[in-house]
């Protein structure tokens, strides 16, 4: 039997395939495409990368608002020793200092010194929180602030945080220094340093405890709750030091 009938072949038919030139067509249509494709990813992946960075540190500025309004808020009507009825509080422009419950799974119970202030690094500056335990000291030290440990930053350059501070009269001072009582609320204003904008995102704390429960009884009674008579001539004291 012949082979040729058991495998018979199919005519050859010249169009089948690609032929070389319409290879190299498609090739250098898809390094075209890909050229294109490389090109508009080029120009487009920086502008995300920037608003994704952009998103990322304003979610991180907002956390940080909301650490130092919880913690402003939870401040407490606590004199630094005993010749003294004058809360431990010194806010200032830049800066403020407090007691207040300790909190953190690593925080024995007790009350802690929070200082939140303005400090500088490698990367410009920040907004820091630093806490000591609070302990009362001599009358004729004061407090050494330099036990502050535990720095936290809360907000970081372009973002700059300053306070301000009312009593009941609700009239805002850009100090709230040797006052007999603790600010009624205290507002925090976020501004851009670049391009010197005030942000949305500023808000006001309240805080919680104003005054101590003896200063309410001396109020009724129109007695002075902060230097009640013939209590520092009989103590020795010489007031609240400056921190």
């Amino acid at each position: 039997m012949n082979g040729a009938r058991l495998f018979p072949t199919r005519p050859r038919d010249a169009r089948a395939g690609f032929t070389l030139i319409e290879t190299l067509i498609a090739t250098a249509l898809m390094v075209a495409i890909l050229a294109a494709l490389a090109t508009i990813t080029a120009q487009w992946l920086p502008n995300w990368n920037r608003g994704f960075v952009r998103v990322q540190r304003t979610e991180l500025l907002s956390l940080g608002i909301e650490r130092v309004v919880a913690d402003i808020a939870a401040a407490q009507y606590v004199p630094a020793h005993y010749a003294t009825r004058k809360p431990l509080f010194e806010g200032r422009e830049l800066a403020v200092t407090f007691v207040r419950t300790a909190i953190g799974p690593n925080s024995p119970p007790g009350l802690e010194i929070v200082r939140l202030a303005e400090a500088a690094d490698a990367r410009g500056l920040a907004l820091v929180r630093t806490q000591m335990r609070f302990a009362p000291v001599d009358p004729n030290v004061g407090i050494n602030l330099r036990g502050l440990r535990d720095p936290v930053v809360l907000a970081r350059a372009p973002f700059r945080l300053s306070f301000a501070y009312a009593g009941a009269d609700r009239v805002w001072k850009p100090t709230w220094v040797d006052a007999p009582e603790l600010p009624t609320a205290v507002r925090v204003t976020v501004r851009n340093a670049t391009t010197g904008r005030t942000l949305t995102v500023s808000t006001a704390a309240l805080v919680h405890v104003t005054v101590a429960a003896a200063c309410l009884r001396a109020k009724n009674n129109s007695g002075d709750c902060v230097n009640p008579v013939g209590d520092e001539s009989e103590r020795g004291g010489k007031g609240q030091q400056p921190l």
